[in-house]
């Protein structure tokens, strides 16, 4: 019984080392891939896992305050918004209403003479050049 244990105990070790050149084997050629798809990663200029993560931070970054600063635009907008209207309102409260179309905004347009008249000054001596006044052509 002896020999068929003696047996079974090489075989053991023989497969045992077929195993292990196996496994050493495959962890080679795992390298080896590794190392080859490293190389043709490298041509394809593709970034790095860390680069990644770094720009993915960054834009994140950047969409969070993108959108703080639409919310305080937004914000402005109605602060600009609610003060011309109060401009409005005040204006609007504030100012004589409004005449129709073709109607004078004072009396003095509606009549032509009075118009005239009043660019001249009243009670004042005629000037020299003035020949209307009495002792006119003397």
């Amino acid at each position: 019984m002896q020999v068929d244990n003696k047996l079974l105990d090489d075989l053991a070790r023989v497969a045992g080392g077929a195993l292990g050149a196996l496994s050493s084997l495959r962890e080679e050629a795992e390298a080896q891939m590794r190392q080859q798809f490293e190389r043709v990663l490298s041509r394809m200029d593709v970034v790095s896992r860390e680069e990644y993560e770094a720009v993915r931070a960054m834009a994140a970054k950047a969409r969070e305050e993108q959108e703080a600063l639409t919310e305080r635009i937004t914000a402005l907008e109605a602060t600009v918004a609610t003060l011309l209207a109060d401009r409005a309102l005040r204006h609007d409260e504030g100012a004589p209403h409004r005449r129709a179309p073709g109607q004078a905004s004072n009396p003095q347009a509606s009549n032509p003479q009075a118009s005239a008249q009043a660019g001249k000054p009243t009670g004042t001596a005629p000037s020299p050049s003035d020949d209307s006044g009495p002792g006119a052509g003397v």
